[in-house]
């Protein structure tokens, strides 16, 4: 029994530091990572490359054959369409909306569901997104909720854009935010909501350090009670 591989799901809005938290956490667990996000990313501007991004059809017909691959380089994940690494394309502003919108269509999720599924299968994973807790592992060890106020996440959001060089102006960012959170809780499939029984964890007023510690805490308590 304590052999038995533990997952730790967290979910919630854009741009709450899920993927930064999800990874420190998953490093101090000795646990695998996965990004859910990037994967619909990549779908994203595989869509906007052929500028399919508002054609559900066309996005359903063509997700059945576009060439996603996670592979871990050195450690981190890296995103590829087909044998094209797309790590750092997919972190454009216009493919995190360009995601938004196509993983609002039931055949990309199907998709990525399964795959995610699969990459987790038999490993201590941390896995972040949208609907992680509440479809892709509805029996994980520990499933978070993980949120801030839309302000402190544009203000976040605007510094992460600055640091690599693509400067937003907070305005605009906390439209898009606010239009983000929109789409995701209001689509047909899978819509962003929180587990029935996962944890809340407000980290608006606390560092990336302190959400971890908090979060490490939940799951070893967790993790410890299976």
């Amino acid at each position: 029994m304590q052999n038995k591989p533990f997952s730790i799901a967290i979910d919630g809005p854009a741009g709450a530091g899920k993927s930064t938290m999800a990874k420190a956490l998953a490093k101090s667990l000795d646990a695998m990572y996965l990004d859910t996000g990037a994967m619909y990313r990549a779908i994203g501007l595989y869509m906007l490359r052929r500028d399919a991004v508002n054609n559900a059809a066309a996005i359903a017909k063509a997700v059945e054959d576009v060439d996603i691959a996670v592979r871990y380089i050195d450690g981190a994940q890296h995103l590829f369409l087909g044998d094209e690494d797309v790590s750092q394309a997919i972190r454009e502003p216009e493919v995190s909306m360009a995601a938004s919108t196509v993983s609002a269509v039931p055949e990309v999720r199907e998709r990525m569901v399964a795959l995610q599924r699969g990459i987790a299968e038999g490993q201590n994973v941390v896995m972040d997104g949208r609907d992680i807790g509440t479809k892709v592992l509805p029996n994980a060890t520990l499933k978070i909720y993980l949120t801030a106020s839309a302000e402190e996440r544009a203000r976040r959001r605007c510094r992460e854009l600055e640091e690599k060089g693509m400067p937003e102006s907070y305005e605009k960012v906390l439209q898009d935010m606010i239009r983000r959170d929109y789409q995701d809780t209001h689509r047909a499939a899978s819509p962003l909501q929180p587990a029935e029984d996962s944890v809340h964890v407000d980290s608006s007023n606390m560092t990336i350090d302190e959400t971890v510690a908090l979060m490490r805490r939940l799951a070893i308590e967790a993790i410890e009670k299976r």
